[in-house]
């Protein structure tokens, strides 16, 4: 047997050399060589910008709100009225919606999604982590909002502290009974309803699990404005003054109070400025009722949505909503704010339509035909964009800590309630003079009142 330590190296232990042979491995002298420890590295230092919140944040939500329902600046007067005042507040609301209006009157909560309020409207508030009380803060305006040279941010109040009393009363088990009648959704644009429509919901028969499924809404409205304690507003008790309708936010505005950097001055562009009112003109298509608008400057989308009932005069009846989308929508979720990036998204998949469009049709026969066609709430969102402004920027080195002085986030949009079908001669010169046929116009307060035989 070939002695083959003697082609080893000296330096190469036993049991390395038997570990070798075993595993059929060539030694190799030179990488056998005991090599010192090698030194441990420093770590590498992380790339990662230290990111600090804002020092103050001011939130400004823009809204653009219109109506031709006769009679809707009366109400939208009673209900701000309502809100502000009570009882009391909405009947002098009624009396300056009658009169045509007045520039007070204004309610914090008129640029949200369900608002009663017809006209421009703009929620401010702003906080700083450097005063977490802080009550009331001074806004600088350019001269083209034409409400003089400020506004006068208040904070809420904190309420008491609610005292718990025992009570005697005993608990009573609940009757629940089943909720009656029909809810269909129809959806797109085009003067025929398309196959596969609608989608049905029977109430009665429906489980919890059908009802989850049934009712896709899309939407993400994030918080904005807002009036609570540590966070000054406006408009608020003190300072109500209606936002006139020729007023531009553009140009600079400035933040004042205590713990607020004075830094604060933040300009808006025309792209975060009030948006014109929609004109919506609706024409009567065979049973259809096609909808033509003139695109508003920096919009970004629009959306539509319609909302009617039938009654079988008994207790239930049926509820029908209709959508511009080309998916499957109930649209509640997206008649507020959205994001860009949301608002982008959803164009994609032709939910929301494009800044492009200017047209779209309800189908004939959702709403019912001849005799039996029923009324309907028709309702119309332009989508602004929304806008992030902050200062100083971010510094390009990351390891430059960044602690902004402020950021201020701005969003904008301007909505339409409607009837549908409109009111007056919606024939759009189309049609050939004829006699004169009596039609019965829609009363705004019956519209819905065939909702499940309501």
């Amino acid at each position: 047997m070939k002695n083959l330590s003697a082609n080893c190296p000296p330096r190469i232990s036993p049991l390395a050399f038997a570990i070798a042979l075993a595993c059929g491995l060539t030694i190799n002298a030179a990488s056998a060589q005991t090599k010192p420890a090698a030194k441990p590295t420093a770590p590498a230092k992380s790339s990662t910008q230290i990111v600090k919140p804002p020092v103050a944040l001011a939130y400004i939500d823009v809204a653009t709100a219109s109506s031709d329902i006769p009679g809707a600046g009366l109400m939208a007067g009673m209900a701000q009225g309502g809100q502000s005042g009570g009882i009391f507040g909405a009947l002098g609301g009624l009396a300056r919606g009658a009169a045509g209006g007045s520039d007070r009157g204004n309610i914090f909560g008129s640029t949200q999604a369900m608002s009663f309020g017809i006209g421009k409207f703009v929620d401010v508030s702003v906080t700083t982590n450097q005063n977490r009380s802080l009550a009331e803060a001074t806004q600088m305006i350019p001269s083209g909002v034409n409400l003089g040279q400020s506004l006068k941010l208040i904070a809420l109040i904190p309420d008491k502290p609610v005292v718990y009393e025992p009570t005697e009363d005993k608990p009573i088990e609940p009757s629940y009974e089943k909720p009656k009648g029909k809810i269909s959704v129809y959806w797109g644009c085009g003067e025929n309803i398309r196959p596969g429509q609608p989608r049905t919901l029977d109430a009665a028969t429906a489980s919890l699990e059908d009802f989850a499924k049934f009712f896709v809404m899309r939407g993400s409205t994030t918080r904005g404005a807002r009036a609570q304690p540590g966070h000054p507003s406006w408009p608020n008790k003190t300072d109500d003054r209606r936002v006139p309708d020729t007023a531009s936010l553009v140009g600079e505005h400035t933040f004042v109070g205590s713990g607020i950097p004075e830094s604060f001055k933040v300009s808006l562009a025309a792209a975060q400025d009030l948006m014109p009112k929609i004109e919506l003109q609706q024409t009567k298509k065979e049973g259809a009722v096609g909808l033509e608008w003139q695109s508003l400057p920096h919009a970004r989308g629009y959306f539509l949505s319609a909302m009617g009932g039938k009654s079988d005069g008994k207790d239930s009846g049926e509820m029908i909503v209709w959508t511009s989308s080309e998916l499957p929508d109930f649209g509640f979720g997206l008649m507020d704010y959205q994001s860009n990036s949301n608002i982008d998204k959803w164009i994609r998949e032709k939910v929301i339509l494009p800044e492009s469009a200017t047209m779209c049709a309800i189908p004939k026969g959702i709403f019912g035909t001849g005799q039996d066609a029923g009324g309907g709430m028709l309702r119309m969102i332009a989508y602004g964009s929304e806008a992030f402004m902050v200062y100083p920027p971010r510094p390009t080195n990351p390891a430059t800590p960044w602690t902004p002085d402020w950021q201020t986030k701005v969003r904008v949009k301007s909505t339409l309630s409607s009837i549908i079908g409109g009111f007056g001669d919606m024939s759009g010169g189309r049609q050939e003079k004829s006699a004169p046929k009596e039609e019965k116009k829609p009363n705004p307060v019956d519209l819905l009142r065939g909702l499940f035989g309501r």
